[in-house]
């Protein structure tokens, strides 16, 4: 993987696991904003939000399926899998980088039906 894709993905695996706050430490310029659309652009907010789901959910996982890295941006498609077990949800997420750190993200999600009659599958 490139430098720019290990980051991508640790920052992601490492806010899914709970450790939030070192992920943005580690990873996240001070002038970072996001495209989530469920919180203010802010990254506070996102960090908040981030650590609010991983005490919600301590056990969900974060299956990263493929990568994609062109120029300073980084594409990471992943499978989540809710704490609960019951949901699994193809995740996109884009991350821009600007001198090794990330300066911006999107992320857009679908569930994945238990009864899709594509048998390819989401991955």
């Amino acid at each position: 993987m490139n430098t720019h894709t290990n980051a991508a993905v640790e920052f992601l695996q490492m806010c899914a696991r709970g450790d939030v706050a070192e992920a943005f430490a580690k990873h996240v310029a001070p002038d970072f904003r996001h495209h989530n659309a469920w919180f203010p652009d802010d990254q506070e907010a996102l960090k908040q939000g981030m650590e609010q789901s991983a005490r919600d959910e301590p056990n969900k996982s974060f299956d990263v399926k493929q990568t994609l890295e062109s120029g300073d941006r980084v594409m990471v498609f992943s499978n989540v899998q809710r704490a609960q077990g019951e949901t699994n949800i193809a995740v996109v997420h884009i991350l821009r980088f600007h001198h090794d750190q990330i300066v911006e993200m999107w992320d857009v999600g679908q569930v994945i039906p238990k009864d899709s009659p594509n048998q390819s599958g989401m991955f």
